[in-house]
């Protein structure tokens, strides 16, 4: 025990029972500085508390409770040690989470320089500082101005009305419905549910908005109500401060719930990360849908696309983020709460790693707020709390480097290809109009109604009022459940032990619903039970209420009592990320007290109707209430500036706020060359596929010199080393400039009648349209691989072909046609990732080895949002250059200017083993405020970086939206693993098939992943289905499965 002497002083200590004063084992460091050791309060309050280790509390118990002292001592000694080795557990994770913090600040210090020293090129000698105090808030948090009048509002209605806004909000978790919600049905129901809900019912009614849609999970589970099944739910408006808007067929609020998931089953928020995509092609179809349908009525006959797309919690804003790509429109998201905030404080309690990730699958949710911060353009939050102690904690968000990036775009100075979100603080809104203020006193009606009960009280009244010997007493009131973050202990110690307090008024606390203890969960049962310990201790029977039910109806009614007892309301809590209760008791007419830590300072700073306190100081919080209760003209104060402020956290203030940031974005939608006139054309023939349409997109041919020649035609020397040398310069400069223009000698122009004169609608009368995603490395398996799968479904003569892969346009041509297969067989090649997308062109005077590409210049649009450009290639080229240096200078990673285009930067790699893993690359890019899409491919011998938004499965979308492919009608084949893109591949509208025995090797790749592939795709879907082997039999077998040919 050398070394642990303080643990041979706790088992001293334990093992004696009650020693007595003159006892030698007194001079214990314990007993000597407190006089008397319980090694139960000890333990449970000091020590295991911080692990929520609850069970040990009643293991001690009963350890302490057995009546032979010697197993009594045994066990006790037992329990000792488990806690001993706790507690050097808890030491152990403080340092590796002190470890952790330092790491992420060097690195975020690092790439904040990096970023600086890149864009000092043409910096200024003032100005990019970003901490001036003249500069506005990296948090957007600038001081909300109160409404001085009804004609204030009308004028800024006015100014809307000219707006007709299409919003889609999303939220997916939960059960969802606009009347009688289940809050606090389970975990996932629960405000987040009424907030959305509230804040679509309130946008409907605004000046400048047509129509809301918030897209939820569509459940017909038979353990939930009927109403979670049905498609779509109208939002029927409150009571509205705007006179009635132009209405329409299709205008107001609706829930619109997609079928994704299990369809009779109610899943978790955990559990339904798999089934996102398959929403998002749901959501996709009811948004091309919708926007046609928009477009006939408001819209002169053009769709009409959401003006913004927001996501609310990490999985509606993975989901808002992939189609915010797919349509090109603005994108905001709002966290409501965060997994990396999340993370820390279970790490923090002594939770194991792996115990959080597999329950939470915290890391794909990170990863899915990492993404929201690369795409939205606006962050929603509550306080500037969320801002400064939580989003602080992810890669892509750096405060002094927003700053920086904010300073250069308010000066119109380049920022290299940085990209920061702008963060937004608003409130969540409240509504008022139901909320009934009481002037008068309590004391006339106790006297008047002493020893009976009014029947015209509330129940709820009469259930708290029986707790009190003097119910005329002012209350102060604390509404939260029963967790030990909420911090009421230390409120209940602080009203015991100030006599004066206690003198002046009743406490009540309303701590949720329960039955009996031991039915609660451990945590919230160990607050209860404390609670009722600190009442005995302190004797403060009668002057404390603590009522065991109450209905979410009755809490209205707790309030006006509380005001009408001219009473406190109290938020202890020891961080409180909002602190909604605040505004609700305001708008009550009740004074407040609250913690100094988080939500609470923005919301009285626009009140000014209460005292912020430390939570940690009980004196503080007694003198606080103290003052208020005891000083009427303080009390008075506080409660007319409450109510005279509290319509700023109204719906219709909240709304304007919103609705003025979202009209600030930059108007984006999908946008063509030429608007496709011929989308609702028949086709002659629905076995035609788009190989067979002229003049599709740019008809790019190029000859031998690179001179365009007439005819749109290429001629090719087979047998001319120096022609394919020129074939191969040709294509490359086709792959790596086909996105800044066009082919030298066609105009722009020319291109736009050419996209615009083009029949797609035989593309879209497919059957099926296979898609060939097989991440072959060897040459030979892959054309053996696409070979089998033409054989296989050859004789579905409706049939088309895509080929998706990480190979450049050169690369297909030239695999292709060196083993004889046609190039005009394929409907499409999404190539470099899903960063280039081309199509095959049928001019009969192509040769066989010429290169009838055509390239859709639309698809651009939908790419390049937040694309890093020439800055991105820089900081790529630079950590190549670092990782080289530490290996001698020997070339591990060399750029490949074969593979690279204007939006795909290639990357050659020596030896996969010796490069930091992908996230890591991805990591790095974040904290530096580029966006983009990192892809390992080729086993590890080649990385492309693309666009943010940009995939292989994002160019399958854009085929919905451009040309009206169904979705359901791709066969999408892959290995059983492939490409770092690999999960995206799987899962969604449509069918996927899984090769057993191709790509194996590519599981190296996945090795880092912060989360395993079970966790994101849905291997239980009947849309994926895996077949016995990669020979011709084996996929005809797997596709007779799936319906698309017959057995």
């Amino acid at each position: 025990m050398a070394g642990n002497e303080w643990v041979n002083s706790y088992l001293e200590a334990i093992l004696d029972v009650r020693p007595g004063p003159d006892d030698p084992k007194s001079s214990s460091l314990l007993l000597r500085e407190k006089g008397r050791f319980s090694p139960t309060r000890y333990f449970v309050e000091q020590v295991i508390t911080g692990f929520d280790e609850t069970d040990l509390h009643r293991s001690w118990l009963r350890a302490a409770a057995t009546r032979s002292p010697q197993e009594r001592n045994t066990r006790l000694e037992n329990m000792c040690w488990r806690i001993w080795n706790l507690a050097r557990k808890k030491k152990q994770l403080e340092g590796e989470e002190a470890h952790r913090i330092a790491k992420r600040r060097l690195e975020h210090e690092r790439g904040r320089r990096e970023a600086t020293a890149d864009m000092s090129e043409d910096l200024s000698s003032e100005g990019e500082k970003g901490d001036s105090t003249n500069e506005i808030s990296s948090h957007g948090g600038e001081r909300m101005a109160r409404i001085g009048s009804i004609d204030i509002m009308d004028k800024w209605a006015s100014r809307q009305k000219d707006y007709k806004l299409y919003l889609t909000l999303i939220s997916l978790h939960g059960l969802v419905r606009g009347e009688n919600l289940e809050l606090g049905r389970d975990s996932d129901t629960g405000g987040q549910v009424k907030y959305v809900v509230e804040l679509a019912r309130a946008l409907g009614s605004m000046p400048g908005v047509y129509r809301v849609d918030l897209l939820t999970r569509q459940i017909s589970a038979p353990d939930v109500h009927w109403s979670y099944g049905e498609p779509t739910e109208m939002l029927s408006p409150r009571n509205s401060e705007f006179s009635p808007q132009e209405t329409g067929e299709s205008s107001g609020a609706y829930i619109i719930r997609i079928p994704f998931g299990p369809r009779d089953k109610y899943v978790p928020k955990e559990l339904l990360w798999p089934y996102i995509p398959e929403f998002v092609d749901g959501a996709l179809s009811h948004i091309t849908q919708m926007s046609k349908v928009l477009g006939e009525q408001i819209g002169g006959g053009r769709p009409v696309w959401p003006a913004a797309i927001h996501g609310h919690y990490a999985d509606a804003g993975d989901a808002a983020a992939l189609l915010s790509g797919a349509l090109n429109v603005p994108m905001l998201f709002t966290g409501h709460s965060l997994g990396r905030d999340k993370l820390e404080q279970l790490l923090k309690q002594g939770r194991l790693w792996e115990e959080i990730n597999a329950a939470y699958k915290i890391m794909r949710r990170i990863e899915a707020e990492e993404l929201c911060l690369d795409t939205s353009e606006i962050i929603v939050t509550s306080t500037r709390q969320e801002i400064e102690e939580q989003w602080r904690l992810y890669d892509g968000f750096d405060r002094v480097l927003e700053r920086k990036l904010r300073a250069r775009i308010k000066r119109g100075v380049s920022c290299h290809g940085r990209y920061m979100p702008r963060f937004m603080v608003i409130p969540p809104g409240m509504e008022f109009c139901n909320i009934v203020h009481h002037d008068g006193d309590v004391n006339g009606e106790v006297e008047r109604n002493e020893g009976k009960h009014s029947s015209t009280d509330p129940p709820i009244w009469s259930e708290i009022m029986r707790f009190f010997s003097n119910p005329r007493k002012p209350m102060i009131l604390a509404l939260a459940r029963p967790d030990p973050k909420k911090n009421i202990t230390t409120l209940v110690k602080a009203y015991g032990e100030c006599h004066q307090l206690r003198e002046l008024a009743n406490l009540t606390l309303i701590m949720g619903n329960r039955d009996d203890l031991d039915a609660m969960s451990t945590t919230n049962a160990a607050v209860v039970l404390s609670i009722l310990k600190l009442i005995d201790k302190y004797n403060l029977y009668g002057q404390v209420a603590y009522p065991k039910h109450h209905k979410q109806s009755d809490v209205p009614d707790i309030y006006r009592l509380a005001a009408k007892t001219k009473g406190v309301f109290i938020n202890p809590a020891f961080i409180e990320p909002f602190g909604l209760t605040l505004i609700e008791a305001a708008a009550h007419g009740l004074p407040v007290v609250a913690t100094k830590n988080g939500g609470p300072v923005d919301i009285l700073r626009v009140l000014d109707n209460g005292t912020l306190v430390d939570p940690h100081d009980q004196h503080a919080i007694a003198n606080a209430l103290l003052k208020l209760v005891s000083d009427q003209q303080q009390w008075s104060r506080c409660r007319e500036n409450g109510l005279k402020n509290i319509y700023l956290f109204s719906w219709p203030e909240h709304c304007k706020t919103y609705l003025s940031r979202v009209i600030s974005c930059k108007p984006r939608g999908p946008k063509w060359q030429k608007h496709d006139n011929n989308s609702d054309s028949e086709s002659d023939s629905p076995g035609d596929s788009l190989r067979d349409i002229q003049d599709i997109s740019l008809n790019l041919k190029f000859s031998l010199d690179g001179e365009k020649s007439e005819g749109n035609a290429t001629i090719l020397e087979e047998n001319s080393d120096d022609a394919k040398s020129n074939m191969e310069n040709t294509v490359l400069t086709l792959a790596r400039g086909v996105r800044r223009g066009t082919g030298k000698g066609m105009s722009t122009e020319k291109a736009n009648e050419d996209i615009g004169s083009c029949d797609f609608s035989r593309f879209r009368k497919r059957k099926w349209i296979f898609v060939i995603a097989v991440d072959c490395n060897a040459t030979a398996t892959y054309i053996d691989i696409i070979k089998k799968i033409m054989e296989a479904t050859r004789k579905e003569k409706a049939a088309g072909f895509i080929l998706s892969t990480a190979l450049t346009i050169l690369e297909v041509h030239s695999l292709l046609t060196s083993e004889g297969l046609n190039l005009t067989d394929f409907d499409a090649f999404v190539c470099s990732s899903g960063s280039e997308l081309f199509y095959p062109s049928s001019n009969s005077d192509d040769g066989p080895s010429g290169l009838p590409f055509a390239v859709d210049l639309d698809y651009r649009s939908h790419i390049e949002y937040r694309w890093g450009g020439e800055g991105l290639r820089k900081t790529l080229v630079r950590w190549a250059a670092s990782i080289n240096d530490k290996r001698d200078g020997e070339s591990i990673v060399a750029e490949d200017d074969s593979g690279s285009s204007s939006y795909c930067f290639s990357f050659k790699v020596e030896d996969f083993d010796l490069i930091p893993p992908v996230k890591e690359l991805r990591k790095l890019m974040r904290i530096q405020a580029l966006r983009c899409h990192v892809v390992c491919s080729q086993n590890g011998r080649k990385i492309n970086v693309i666009p943010v938004l940009a995939s292989r499965v994002q160019a399958l979308r854009y085929l919905f939206v451009r040309w009206g492919v169904d979705l359901s009608k791709f066969v999408v084949f892959v290995g059983e693993c492939g490409d770092t893109d690999y999960e995206g591949l799987i899962g969604g509208a449509h069918k996927t098939v899984i090769l057993k025995g191709l790509d194996g090797e590519s599981r190296k790749l996945h090795a880092s992943r912060s989360y395993p592939l079970e966790h994101v795709v849905p291997f239980d879907s009947p849309n994926v289905v895996q077949a016995e082997g990669s020979d011709v039999g084996s996929i005809k077998e797997t596709l007779a499965k799936l319906g698309v040919v017959r057995s």
